[in-house]
């Protein structure tokens, strides 16, 4: 196609949002050349307070706009990059762009996650393009893997460390003995947590990025709401050193499993042995390994989050759509969910655990606590007392199991709550080997 410019719209001008306005316009001559046509920057739609950041101080003036009307009008506009974050107004936005014929590039996984099948079908609908590979791995390249790299495989397994801020919160709980507070605290002071850390600390975030890869892997509808989610502000400094007392790391894992006939994803934490490549993965570096019938195990790693990384992804998907209009291509959304798995429910999935009980301090303890879990079907593989305290004769054990089913582990924590030598739970952390 002979087009002598392609025109670029910027939804939002917030770390990330600034970050590809400066890449569009400081690397313009370099993108020039490898797109093969000039991208030009013809507006930028902001929110009021966000002209006064230092950013849009140096650019020109006429570039932004607060009206969303006044955006969508403006001439020549080709691809817009929606990187305003959350599902409203950005969905909105989104919709209104590829219903207006124009390719769309987004790092937001919220709004991919729950509704990235319904805005393909709009994109194929008006034979525009969709592009989302910061939404997943921010500047880790995943999507186009997927999508391109690994499609002669059948995936069976994907192990993620995909949220750098828990990570480095784990990090500093395993190297400097801190607790989860502390730790979190130090993050927020370091830029790596938001003052409202919910989405990360509780694993939403990382089941938004679940959602889509496992969409992709296995060519499924995976919801945010079909992942069982669990995060890590019960964890404890003591978890740690019994983890590395035991030869594990404890990390926060996406995973997901495909099966003949059906589906796993989960995000928790888990106990993982020191020596495998993910409990090496530290601060806020994220990890992706995963496991192809023809491929094997192949892993993915850089940081995740940031303006830095996350505008590489932006602006690569940016690139990619400049391409395809270049050369006359129009929609490329790679894939339709194919029906028929179920997704298998959290109470079937079997795992090892480990448990951390305050219990009395008398003969016949262990015994009433080895009946129930035998009740349940539940084997021990070890019981080690950690710590005792003579004033209130209470001690602390930790017991590792053996493979168990989940609906069974929980019936029988519920059932030791209500034993009388059973002080405390402290604590229950799934194994993943």
């Amino acid at each position: 196609m002979d087009k002598k410019s392609i025109g670029v719209g910027l939804m939002g001008l917030g770390v990330i949002g600034g970050q590809v306005a400066k890449v569009l316009l400081e690397r313009a001559e370099m993108l020039a050349e490898r797109v093969g046509s000039p991208l030009v920057l013809r507006r930028i739609k902001v929110l009021e307070q966000d002209l006064t950041r230092s950013q849009a101080m140096v650019m020109e003036h006429q570039l932004f706009t607060t009206d969303e009307d006044e955006f969508f009008a403006t001439p020549g506009m080709d691809i817009v990059i929606e990187v305003i974050g959350g599902e409203k107004p950005a969905l909105s936005y989104q919709k209104r762009a590829l219903s207006a014929g124009k390719h769309v590039v987004t790092a937001n996984k919220e709004v991919i996650a729950k509704y990235g099948l319904e805005l393909m079908a709009l994109a194929r609908q008006n034979n525009v393009s969709l592009h989302y590979e910061a939404a997943a791995g921010g500047g880790t390249p995943l999507i186009a893997p997927f999508q391109r790299d690994l499609v002669a495989n059948k995936i069976n397994g994907i192990y993620a460390i995909i949220n750098g801020t828990t990570n480095y919160i784990l990090t500093s709980m395993s190297r400097e003995g801190m607790d989860f507070a502390s730790a979190l605290s130090q993050a927020q002071k370091m830029g790596y947590a938001e003052a409202d850390p919910k989405n990360d600390i509780e694993g939403i975030d990382a089941a938004y990025k679940l959602a889509i890869l496992a969409s992709l892997a296995f060519q499924s509808q995976i919801r945010p709401d079909d992942i069982y989610c669990e995060g890590i502000s019960k964890l404890s400094s003591r978890d740690f050193r019994y983890a590395k007392e035991l030869g594990f790391a404890i990390k926060l894992l996406a995973i997901a499993k495909q099966y003949d006939a059906s589906i796993e994803v989960r995000v928790h934490p888990v106990f993982i042995p020191q020596d495998y490549f993910l409990a090496k993965v530290d601060g806020v570096y994220n990890a992706v390994l995963v496991e192809g019938d023809l491929i094997g195990k192949v892993t993915f790693i850089g940081k995740g989050a940031g303006a830095l990384p996350t505008s590489s992804a932006v602006v690569a998907d940016v690139v990619s759509t400049a391409r395809e209009i270049v050369s006359g291509v129009g929609c490329v959304v790679a894939w339709e969910p194919k029906a028929g798995k179920k997704i298998k429910p959290m109470s079937e999935i079997e795992t090892r655990f480990y448990i951390r009980m305050n219990i009395a301090d008398s003969a016949g303890v262990l015994a009433q606590i080895a009946r129930v879990l035998g009740d349940n079907d539940i084997s021990i593989a070890s019981a080690i007392q950690k710590e005792s305290d003579e004033l209130s004769q209470t001690a602390e054990i930790v017991i590792m199991t053996h493979p168990a089913r989940e609906k069974a582990v929980q019936q029988a924590l519920g059932e030791l709550e209500r034993l009388d030598v059973v002080k405390e739970i402290n604590n229950s952390i799934r194994v993943e080997e």
